[in-house]
């Protein structure tokens, strides 16, 4: 194999969005987890349900790339990805979307079952179709975008169960709340670039914060207490509840941080509290399900 097939390779992966695809795969893993709380695990349906969730994945980011070519070359942490810097053709790219689209819908419909396809299929919909034209007219693009990033754990769950679920719709409403702090973080430390490819979103439209830090404060005081409902259900251990409620005191904190300093350094350690919440609520949880 060449050096040049080599990075042909590997600008392929790059539309595919590896890290959100990779992230969205243990939501749905965990929401797999707590579908089969108490019932067999069925190994053939969990690999099929990952397999297909990655490749439905791969392909919604890959679209994603396409429609923001033109807003990724505005940016500079985006200007060098495969479509603006020119080292992947547009059809090409169309030709992977569509490719990773269809086989993994056939493993969700054939492995897991049809709701999960359904699932999948309007995720994509939804992102490209809602959240990724919306961020060029309206700050409330964070929002919209929460739907579909909120369904890969309720995926997993109606994998292991094939409906959806009071706990289904537990976790789906707990990423979705999640994310708002997460993006709002996001948004403020490129909030240079996103003005520079006109999309208003909140942090471009609200300079000095207050709307921001209003919002994240607001997310995570109704995060923290819904986190805490499978200790009231009592299908987790105390550990869980305490533990719980000690990630989520620091995720708030967090919040509280950048909401007295507004500035970069606060939305930075929101970003990185935000990614490890996420993760060990996850693993707190599943050590400790009765």
């Amino acid at each position: 194999m060449t050096l040049i097939s080599k990075k042909m390779i590997l600008d392929l992966v790059d539309l595919t969005k590896p890290r959100i695809c990779f992230l969205s795969l243990v939501m749905a893993a965990w929401g797999f987890l707590l579908g089969t709380n108490g019932h067999p695990f069925s190994m053939p349906t969990f690999v099929s349900l990952l397999l297909g969730l990655g490749l439905v994945g791969g392909a919604s980011g890959v679209f994603n790339q396409i429609v923001e070519k033109e807003i990724d070359a505005k940016m500079h942490r985006t200007h060098q990805r495969p479509l603006p810097a020119g080292r992947v053709e547009e059809r090409h790219a169309h030709v992977l979307g569509f490719f990773l689209l269809v086989l993994g819908e056939i493993l969700l419909v054939f492995g897991v079952n049809p709701l999960t396809a359904v699932l999948a299929a309007f995720t994509v919909l939804s992102y490209i179709g809602m959240y990724t034209p919306s961020k060029q007219t309206t700050a409330f693009s964070t929002l919209i975008g929460a739907v579909p990033g909120a369904l890969p754990p309720l995926m997993g769950y109606t994998a292991a169960t094939g409906q959806f679920g009071v706990l289904g719709l537990w976790i789906f409403t707990l990423l979705f709340l999640w994310q708002i702090p997460h993006f709002l973080a996001i948004g403020w430390l490129y909030r240079d670039d996103y003005a520079r490819a006109s999309l208003p979103i909140l942090s471009v439209t609200d300079q000095r914060g207050e709307e921001v830090t209003k919002q994240v404060i607001t997310y995570l005081l109704a995060l923290v207490p819904l986190t805490l409902l499978p200790s009231v259900w009592k299908l987790t251990t105390e550990t869980y509840l305490w533990g719980a409620l000690g990630l989520g005191c620091l995720f708030l904190f967090a919040g509280i941080f950048l909401s007295w300093k507004k500035n970069r350094i606060g939305a930075r350690w929101l970003f990185i509290v935000s990614i490890l919440y996420l993760p060990a609520l996850g693993l707190l949880m599943v050590g400790t399900l009765l």
